[in-house]
């Protein structure tokens, strides 16, 4: 039986309790199974549903329609952040509203990689059917599977990095799973490549023929949920261990604060902004202005 936790359908839950497989479906097709927040908070629960039920050994993570994700759904960037709702972003809402601050930022960014740490760590084995497009948020899913089945016309990449700078995302496992020259490559330069090109490279389980993804991630999952499933727990436990210690140190606090940071600088009002007052007044005005806004007059106490 296939279950939805959100109103219009957009993430599918099914389980095989036969096979001890849970399926997760992005179904969101017409944005290229992009997602934005409450989807996320939706595959998170599921994700979640799975880790807690000792009869499932498996979770098979896909997207609807032969795709599996376009990353985060930019169409509603404000909405990530919150404040003026969750409308999907259109020049005439965008007008007249700020950016969030950096510490919104930081505080959204945090909660929101949360969601990324707890896949790469997850307790059962993840399986990635993978078609189509993975880019963005769905790269990074993807490359976070256990076990992951790749088309390989599937384009993948990091193109958001062209307009959010390079520090983008989980950076320590990119360079872990994809190696320091592709990483930068692709975090350089946004380029978006085809699966297929780097599969000399052994990123994925299995670099296939486009129409055969579906049962080949079919056959993957099928092949790990035969495991003794104490085992498996104990087995990804012992992964994450050698990946925090070899690779993924730091990894937490550097995803988000990279992310916010990288993101954009904003000035609350009452701030000092070096690059607007010179732009205004000129550079010497403008140091004048810097040290007469910084400076605190000690306060006249007795000896």
């Amino acid at each position: 039986m296939t279950t939805s936790d959100t109103a219009d359908g957009r993430v599918l839950y099914e389980v095989d309790r036969e096979r001890r497989i849970a399926t997760i479906t992005l179904n969101n097709p017409e944005q290229r199974n992009s997602y934005d927040a409450s989807m996320r908070e939706a595959l998170g629960r599921y994700l979640d549903v799975v880790a807690e039920d000792d009869d499932i050994t498996v979770v098979l993570l896909r997207g609807a329609e032969g795709v599996f994700s376009a990353g985060a759904d930019m169409n509603n960037a404000y909405g990530w952040y919150g404040g003026e709702g969750r409308e999907r972003d259109t020049p005439a809402t965008v007008q007249g509203r700020s950016r969030p601050s950096q510490r919104r930022r930081l505080t959204v960014d945090r909660k929101s990689f949360s969601f990324y740490h707890n896949l790469l760590g997850f307790p059962k084995v993840t399986v990635g059917e993978v078609g189509g497009f993975a880019l963005g948020g769905g790269f990074e899913m993807a490359l976070m599977m256990d076990i992951s089945v790749i088309g390989r016309d599937t384009r993948i990449g990091m193109p958001a990095t062209r307009f959010l700078g390079p520090a983008l995302g989980s950076v320590h496992m990119f360079f872990h799973r994809l190696g320091p020259v592709l990483a930068r490559r692709l975090l350089l330069t946004g380029d978006i490549i085809e699966a297929g090109s780097i599969e000399h490279l052994g990123i994925f389980t299995e670099t296939c023929a486009p129409e055969s993804v579906t049962a080949r991630a079919r056959f993957w999952a099928e092949k790990a949920a035969k495991m003794p499933a104490d085992g498996v727990v104990i087995a990804k436990e012992a992964f994450r261990l050698v990946e925090q210690s070899q690779a993924y140190q730091g990894e937490e606090v550097a995803s988000y604060l990279f992310h916010a940071y990288g993101t954009n600088l904003q000035f609350a009002p009452g701030e000092f902004n070096f690059v607007k007052t010179r732009a205004q007044h000129g550079t010497k005005e403008a140091f004048r202005l810097r040290d007469e806004h910084f400076h605190v007059p000690e306060p006249d106490l007795p000896q």
